[in-house]
C-alpha cells in the first residue's frame, strides 16, 4: 500500500508539472540555453515520465507480491506483446545513437553491428526459445540447473548475470547522463540521478509488468521516430536511395570508400571475432532470456522471437538510411558544429542533429524524448534481471538452499533493485569521463563466452556435467574479461600502457571456443557418480524441453 501511494504521488507530481505551462517555461528558462528547443524536449520528456509512472501505478495495483508476478508478469503476456517488449529491451540508446554514428563515420562497415545484433535472434528462435520456456521459471539459470547440481550452477550463473548487468548499466547510465546534460542543460550528476530513481521506481513498484509496458511504449515510439526521420530524409532526395548515397559519397571525406567494407573492421579475424560476440552474446544476455518466462507456453515464446526479429530488422535497416542521411544533411551544416569544428555533443549525437535538420525543434524534441525512453526501458530490464539473479538464484537457491519463502524472495529482489540502482548511479558518476566503449564490448563477450555455451550445452548435449558447466563458464568469464583488459581498446587507449599484449579488441574468437572446449573436456573426463546421474537424467529433460509436459 505504501509503495502504491508513493508511486501514485510521483505520477501526480509529474502530471502537475506537465500540465502547468508556467512552471514548464520557468524550468526551461532556468536550465536551458535554447528555450525553444528545451521546452519541447522537456515537455515530451515529462509526458513520457507521466505515462510510464501511470503504467507503474496500474501494474502495482495488479499485484507484484508473488515471485511469478514480480519476475514474469504472471506469465500472462501474449506473444505479440512480449515480442514488442523484447525489441524495446534490446534496441538500446547505444544502438540507436551509436550505430547511426558508426554509419555516419564509416559508411557501409557501420552496419556490421546491426547485422550481428540481428543474426542472434534466429539462433534464439531455433535453438533456445522453446526449451528455455519449457524448462525455466524466472531466470536462464533455471534451465542449466534443471538436471545439474543447483548450487554451483546457480552461483556461477548469478555472478555472470550481475557482472553483465553492472557493466551494461554503467554504459547506459553514462550515456543517459551525457544525453540529458546536452539536451536539457542539467548537471551530469542530476541527470544520472533522474535515470536511476525512475529505474528504481518502475521495477520496485511495478515489477516485470510495468517494465514490459514501458518497453512496449518505447518500442512503438522508437519505431515511429525512425520511420518518420527516414521518410523525411528520403523525401528530401525524391525517395531515391541512389540520390542519397550519391550525395553522401560526394560529401564524405572518405568519398567512395564509405560504400565498401574495411572502413571500420580492418581484418578478417576482428570481423569474425566481433560477429561471434554479437551473435552469441545476444543469445546469452540475461535480460533478454528472462523475457521468455513472461509468456504462457513455448508457442508464445516462438511468436515473441518472430515479432521481435521483424521489428528489429526494420529498425536496423532504417539506421542505414539515418546514417547516410546524416552524412548528406548534417556533415556540412555549420549549425551543428562547435568552435573547434567538431559536432556539438560529439559524433554520437549525430542522430539528434539529423532530427533537427529534417524536422526542426519539434522532431528534435520528440527524438530526444524517445532516446531518453529508450534508456529507461533498457535500464529497467537490466535492473530486473540483476535483481532476479541476486534473489532467485543467489539468495533463495544458493544461500538459503531453497528454504526462503516466496514473500521473502520478492522482498530481497526489491531490495536488490534499490541496491543495483544506487550502484549504477554511483558508477555512472565515477565513470563520467572514462572511455566506456569497451564495457559494451565486454558485456557481449561475457554473455557469449560465459552464458551461451553452458546454456546451449545443457539443452542439447547429454554428457554435460556440473563440473563441465561450471568450469566452462568460469573459463569464458575469466578469458573474456582478461583479454578485453589486454586489448588495444583498454590497454593502449584507456590505460595508456603501450602496445597491447592481445592484438584484438574483441576476444570472442578465443573465449567462446575456449568455454566450449573446457566444458567438453571436463565433462568427458568427469567419472564421478553424480556425473553418471546427470547424464542419465537428460532423457527426461529432453522430453520436457520439447513438449512442455509438466510445465506450470
Amino acid at each position: 500500500m505504501i509503495l502504491r501511494r508513493s508511486c501514485c504521488a510521483l505520477l501526480a507530481a509529474a502530471c502537475a508539472l506537465l500540465s502547468d505551462t508556467a512552471k514548464a517555461d520557468a524550468l526551461t528558462s532556468a536550465i536551458g540555453t535554447r528555450p525553444s528547443l528545451n521546452g519541447i524536449a522537456i515537455f515530451m520528456f515529462l509526458a513520457f515520465v507521466a505515462i510510464s509512472l501511470g503504467v507503474t501505478c496500474w501494474a502495482a495495483r495488479r499485484g507484484t507480491s508473488t515471485a511469478k508476478e514480480f519476475y514474469a508478469a504472471g506469465a500472462g503476456l501474449k506473444g505479440f506483446q512480449n515480442g514488442l517488449a523484447i525489441a524495446g529491451d534490446y534496441t538500446s540508446a547505444a544502438t540507436f545513437l551509436g550505430v547511426t554514428a558508426l554509419v555516419y563515420t564509416s559508411g557501409y562497415d557501420g552496419m556490421i553491428y546491426a547485422i550481428g545484433f540481428l543474426v542472434g535472434f534466429p539462433m534464439i528462435l531455433f535453438l533456445i526459445a522453446e526449451p528455455l520456456r519449457n524448462l525455466g521459471r524466472y531466470t536462464f539459470a533455471d534451465v542449466a540447473a534443471y538436471r545439474l547440481a543447483e548450487v554451483p550452477v546457480r552461483a556461477i550463473a548469478g555472478v555472470n548475470t550481475l557482472v553483465i548487468v553492472v557493466f551494461y548499466l554503467i554504459a547506459q547510465m553514462v550515456g543517459a547522463g551525457k544525453l540529458i546534460q546536452l539536451l536539457f542543460g542539467l548537471p551530469y550528476i542530476y541527470a544520472v540521478g533522474i535515470v536511476g530513481v525512475l529505474m528504481m521506481v518502475y521495477v520496485t513498484f511495478g515489477g516485470m509488468l510495468a517494465t514490459t509496458w514501458v518497453q512496449i511504449i518505447k518500442a512503438v515510439l522508437l519505431m515511429s521516430g525512425s520511420v518518420l526521420m527516414s521518410f523525411l530524409i528520403l523525401w528530401h532526395f525524391g525517395f531515391s536511395l541512389e540520390a542519397l548515397f550519391r550525395e553522401a559519397v560526394t560529401l564524405h571525406p572518405k568519398a567512395a570508400a564509405i560504400m565498401a567494407p574495411g572502413g571500420l573492421v580492418k581484418d578478417p579475424i576482428s570481423a569474425i571475432s566481433l560477429g561471434l560476440a554479437l551473435i552469441f552474446g545476444t543469445a546469452g544476455l540475461p535480460h533478454i532470456l528472462m523475457r521468455f518466462f513472461t509468456v504462457r507456453d513455448a508457442r508464445a515464446a516462438r511468436t515473441s522471437v518472430l515479432v521481435a526479429t521483424g521489428f528489429i530488422s526494420v529498425f536496423y535497416s532504417l539506421l542505414f538510411v539515418l546514417g547516410f542521411g546524416a552524412i548528406a544533411l548534417v556533415s556540412t551544416n555549420p549549425q551543428f558544429r562547435d568552435a573547434a569544428g567538431g559536432l556539438v555533443g560529439g559524433v554520437n549525437m549525430v542522430a539528434l542533429h539529423l532530427a533537427d535538420a529534417v524536422g526542426g525543434s519539434l522532431l528534435l524534441g520528440f527524438i530526444s524524448a524517445v532516446a531518453f525512453a529508450t534508456i529507461l526501458a533498457v535500464v529497467s530490464g537490466l535492473a530486473l534481471s540483476g535483481a532476479s539473479a541476486a534473489s532467485h538464484d543467489l539468495y533463495a537457491r544458493v544461500i538459503r538452499r531453497g528454504h526462503a519463502s516466496e514473500h521473502e524472495e520478492v522482498l530481497v529482489s526489491k531490495a536488490a533493485v534499490v541496491a543495483i540502482s544506487l550502484l549504477a548511479m554511483g558508477l555512472g558518476i565515477v565513470f563520467e569521463n572514462q572511455n566506456i566503449a569497451f564495457m559494451v564490448g565486454l558485456v557481449f563477450a561475457i554473455a557469449a563466452s560465459a552464458n551461451f555455451p553452458v546454456l546451449l550445452l545443457s539443452i542439447v548435449w547429454p554428457d554435460l556435467t556440473t563440473r563441465g558447466a561450471v568450469s566452462g563458464s568460469l573459463a569464458g568469464l575469466v578469458s573474456s574479461v582478461g583479454l578485453v583488459a589486454l586489448s588495444p581498446g583498454v590497454w593502449t587507449a584507456t590505460l595508456k600502457l603501450g602496445l597491447a599484449p592481445f592484438p584484438y579488441d574483441n576476444p570472442a574468437l578465443v573465449s567462446v571456443p575456449l568455454a566450449f572446449a573446457v566444458s567438453w573436456a571436463v565433462s568427458v573426463l568427469d567419472r564421478s557418480s553424480s556425473a553418471a546421474l546427470v547424464r542419465a537424467s537428460f532423457g527426461a529433460q529432453h522430453v520436457r524441453a520439447q513438449t512442455g509436459l509438466g510445465i506450470e
